[in-house]
């Protein structure tokens, strides 16, 4: 099976009201593990590299490394999405490589640490839309910064969305998805108490989902920060401070409320770490990357199989025909592909 469009893939779940984990790779192991877990709950899979992630594992590894996987797991519709692209100049690079999904953060200035004002986003996103439709490809949209810095991308203020701007910017721009600012972070360290209402503006998402009940609503900064593997790696010598994350019953929440792709980066990197530092603290003398490089794959693995399952995308992955690129150009062309 080709990559397939993160459209299909978010209006499937649409229709099954589930949501998408959206996993971010920057290695052979860590796209591995996504589509060993996909195979283990057959669910869709959606994997995701930012501007760093292309620039460490270098884009013709990055997508050939995809074309393996879907040889290997032929079974599985999987979308390839560029995260956080800064400008249209990266999305249209993703685009060219094969990336079947780019996200155009307009919220941003080019830089992707100054906040741009609303005019700039929809311009930028809509001629990201423009390009991407032509040739059948999915555009994420975000409206609304998010807190912390990750991957050098992030202005670290949160300016939360206003419903009423979400409507007219998804009616300016065609997107076929929207990012949303409720509170979330990007990073480890996204909250110093367990949140509630007023770090976590989750009415907003219910609120804008009443707005636009058609589109695809997504979440940033949706790492759980599991507690058991932060207690693992300082276990083992590390030195992650006391830290929380969005609970899975808020994720699941945004999911009722039309949340379909929900973004996960932290957890991942969390699991891969505490098992690579448990592997080298008990054996010191171990050098070969194998001996610990194999385990932080099978940690990654379950944890990509355990928000899969909490998602709802579990059992999925076999329920339709996957459309190709030229389908869903088609598509926009003729004006078919009307969701969001």
């Amino acid at each position: 099976m080709a990559l397939v469009t993160m459209r299909q893939l978010l209006d499937e779940a649409a229709a099954g009201g589930y949501g998408v984990g959206a996993f971010n790779v920057n290695n052979m192991e860590q796209i591995q593990a996504v589509m060993e877990a996909a195979r283990e709950t057959n669910s869709p899979a959606i994997v995701q590299a930012s501007r760093g992630a292309r620039t460490y594992t270098n884009d013709r590894f990055l997508i050939h490394l995809m074309q393996a996987a879907t040889e290997v797991y032929p079974e599985i519709p999987v979308a390839l999405h560029q995260d956080h692209g800064n400008s249209p100049e990266t999305c249209f690079s993703a685009i060219e490589i094969g990336f079947t999904s780019v996200m155009m953060d307009g919220s941003l200035l080019a830089d992707g640490k100054t906040p741009a004002d609303y005019e700039y986003n929809v311009r930028v996103t809509r001629e990201v839309v423009e390009r991407a439709h032509a040739v059948g490809v999915t555009v994420e949209g975000e409206l609304g910064t998010l807190g912390g810095v990750e991957d050098g991308h992030g202005s670290g203020i949160v300016e939360l969305t206003d419903p009423a701007q979400a409507v007219d910017f998804v009616e300016r721009t065609g997107v076929d998805a929207l990012a949303v600012a409720v509170g979330t972070s990007h990073g480890a360290y996204k909250f110093t108490r367990p949140p509630d209402a007023e770090v976590l503006a989750m009415e907003l998402i219910e609120d804008i989902h009443e707005r636009l009940p058609e589109t695809h609503l997504v979440m940033h900064g949706s790492s759980s920060v599991p507690r058991d593997l932060v207690d693992k790696i300082n276990r083992y010598g590390g030195r992650i401070r006391e830290t929380w994350g969005v609970p899975v019953e808020e994720i699941q929440r945004g999911i009722r409320h039309g949340v379909r792709k929900v973004n996960v980066d932290t957890d991942a990197r969390l699991a891969m770490t505490s098992a690579v530092r448990e592997v080298l603290a008990e054996d010191p003398e171990e050098f070969d990357p194998r001996k610990y490089l194999t385990p932080a794959r099978a940690s990654m693995q379950a944890m990509y199989a355990e928000r899969m399952r909490q998602f709802g995308q579990a059992g999925h992955a076999g329920d339709y025909e996957p459309k190709s690129l030229d389908d869903m150009r088609e598509l926009y062309a003729s004006g078919a592909a009307t969701r969001a």
